[in-house]
C-alpha cells in the first residue's frame, strides 16, 4: 500500500467535502431583502466577479441579512475565491453608512473568520486575518477561530496534530493568537503539539512565545506529555528551550517514569535514553518512585535493562504513599514484574540482583496465587523462601504458599520439590496438644498490624 497515495486521497476528500459544504451552506437560502441582495448571494455562489463589480453600486445591499442570518460577508468567507471575498470586503470597508466590520456575527454569533476556519479554507482565513479580523473572537458556544481550526473542533493544536492545518494555526497566531488558550481539559496547546509528537507546531508555539514548562491542571508538564510520545525531536526541542524534567505532576511521575512506561517503541526507548541524563536523583526520590518500577509495570524488558545499565537500584521500594495505593501494598519492581506474568522481565530483574522477599505479599506468593509455573520455577531457582507467610492474613504457621495452590496439584508439586516444609501442616501453634514437634509450638508467627488493610482480593 502506498502511503502517498492515501494522504493524497484523504486530501481529495477533504476538499471534497469542502466543497460540499458550501454548497449546503448556499442551499435554500432566501433573501429577506432587496433584488439586488439576493443577486449579490447568487453571484457570491456562482463566483462571478464582473455581477459583483455591478452591484457594488448598491452597498446597502450587503448590509442586508439572508434567511439564516447571514450577511454576504459571510457567505463570501465560506467560499474557495479569494477575489469573491476581496471585492466583498472593498464594497463594505467604503467609509460610509453601510460600512461593515469584519466582526459582524450570524445569527448564531460566528464572525467571518471562525466560519472559514470550520471550513478548513486557508486562503480565506489569510485574506480576512490580513484585512484586520481578529482569531480572538468568540461564538456563542465560546469557541475562537483558533478553537476551531479543527473540523472537529478540538484546539488548533488538535487540529495540528490530527489534521496537518500548520497553516491556519500559523496564520492565526501571526494575527495575535492566544498561544496559552487552554482546551476543555485545561490543556495548553503545547501540552497537545506534545502529546501527538507534533515537532513542527511545537516549534511554531515556542516561536510565539509557548510556554515549555506548562502544567494541565493534573500536573502534567509539555515534556511529560512529549516523553509519552516518544518523539526525541520534541523532547530535544523542549529541552533546548528550558523545559525541566524534573517537574512532577500530582501523581508524582515525571517524564522519565512516563517513558518508561510507555516505552515499547524504539522512539520512546530512545525518550527514555535522553531523559535519564537530565533527571536529578533529588526529583527521583521527592517522587517515591524510580523508572524502574514503571518499566517493570509497562512490561519493558529494554527499558528495564537500560535503566539497570545505568545504574538504577533494582531493588529500589515505593514510597509509603505510592505503594498504598495498590491494594497488596507492593514496593519492588519485581513484584510488577511477577503481577504481569512478564518472565523476561522477572529472570532479568533478578539476574541484576533483585530480592524477592522484600513486598509484605512475596513475589513467590504472588506467582502461586496466579499460577504463574515458569515465574514460580525461577523464583524457586533464584532461592525465593518457599515457606513465607503474608502475615497480614495469617498467624498461624501454615505457609501461606499452601493456601493459593490447594487444587492445583502440579502447583504443590512445585513447592514441595523447592523445599516446602509439609510438616508445618499438622501444626498449630494455638493448641499444644496437636501432635506437632516443640520446635514447631514454640515458633512465634508475626502477627498482622492493625493498621494495615487486608486486600479484598487476598481474603
Amino acid at each position: 500500500m502506498d502511503p502517498s497515495g492515501d494522504l493524497e486521497e484523504d486530501g481529495d476528500l477533504f476538499d471534497a467535502a469542502v466543497q460540499l459544504s458550501i454548497q449546503e451552506s448556499f442551499k435554500d437560502i432566501a433573501s429577506l431583502g432587496s433584488v439586488e441582495h439576493q443577486k449579490i448571494l447568487d453571484a457570491i455562489f456562482r463566483g462571478d466577479l464582473f455581477a459583483l463589480q455591478e452591484l457594488s453600486d448598491y452597498p446597502a445591499a450587503f448590509t442586508e441579512v439572508d434567511s439564516k442570518g447571514w450577511y454576504p460577508i459571510h457567505r463570501a468567507a465560506v467560499q474557495q475565491s479569494v477575489q469573491v471575498l476581496e471585492m466583498v470586503l472593498y464594497v463594505v470597508g467604503r467609509k460610509g453608512s453601510y460600512r461593515m466590520s469584519l466582526e459582524e456575527e450570524t445569527a448564531d454569533g460566528e464572525t467571518p473568520l471562525i466560519l472559514a476556519t470550520q471550513a478548513g479554507l486557508v486562503e480565506i482565513v489569510r485574506t480576512l486575518l490580513e484585512h484586520g479580523a481578529s482569531p480572538n473572537r468568540i461564538n456563542s458556544k465560546n469557541e475562537s477561530p483558533l478553537l476551531l481550526a479543527c473540523p472537529k473542533k478540538w484546539t488548533a493544536i488538535h487540529e495540528a496534530a490530527k489534521v496537518g492545518c500548520t497553516d491556519i494555526l500559523t496564520l492565526l497566531l501571526q494575527h495575535g493568537g492566544n498561544v496559552s488558550e487552554t482546551e476543555e481539559n485545561g490543556v495548553t496547546p503545547m501540552g497537545i503539539a506534545a502529546e501527538y509528537g507534533q515537532a513542527e507546531a511545537l516549534d511554531i508555539l515556542i516561536h510565539y512565545g509557548g510556554d515549555v514548562n506548562a502544567q494541565a491542571p493534573n500536573g502534567d508538564s509539555v515534556l511529560y506529555d512529549t516523553a509519552g510520545s516518544g518523539n526525541p525531536v520534541c523532547i530535544e526541542l523542549l529541552l533546548q528551550h528550558g523545559a525541566d524534567p524534573n517537574i512532577a505532576n500530582l501523581s508524582l511521575q515525571l517524564p522519565i517514569h512516563w517513558a518508561a512506561y510507555k516505552g515499547n517503541y524504539l522512539s520512546l526507548y530512545s525518550a527514555l535514553r535522553m531523559l535519564i541524563p537530565v533527571t536529578t536523583r533529588k526529583a527521583l526520590r521527592l517522587s517515591g518512585q524510580s523508572p524502574i518500577h514503571t518499566a517493570a509495570d509497562g512490561g519493558h524488558v529494554r527499558c528495564m535493562e537500560l535503566l539497570v545499565d545505568r545504574g538504577f537500584d533494582v531493588n529500589a521500594l515505593l514510597d509509603t504513599n505510592v505503594s498504598e495505593k495498590y491494594g497488596d501494598m507492593r514496593k519492588t519492581a519485581l513484584h510488577f514484574a511477577v503481577s504481569n506474568g512478564d518472565v523476561t522481565g522477572v529472570q532479568l530483574l533478578l539476574n541484576a540482583g533483585a530480592k524477592t522477599d522484600m513486598d509484605p505479599l512475596h513475589c513467590l506468593l504472588v506467582a502461586v496465587r496466579t499460577g504463574r509455573y515458569e515465574i514460580v520455577r525461577i523464583l524457586l531457582a533464584s532461592q525465593a523462601d518457599v515457606n513465607c507467610y503474608f502475615t497480614e492474613v495469617n498467624d498461624t504457621v501454615f505457609p501461606t504458599a499452601l493456601q493459593y495452590c490447594l487444587r492445583d496439584e502440579m502447583m504443590m508439586r512445585l513447592l514441595l520439590n523447592g523445599g516446602y516444609d509439609a510438616e508445618k501442616c499438622f501444626c498449630c501453634p494455638h493448641d499444644s496438644t496437636w501432635g506437632c514437634s516443640s520446635e514447631h509450638t514454640s515458633e512465634k508467627v508475626p502477627v498482622s498490624s492493625p493498621k494495615m488493610s487486608v486486600p479484598k482480593h487476598i481474603l
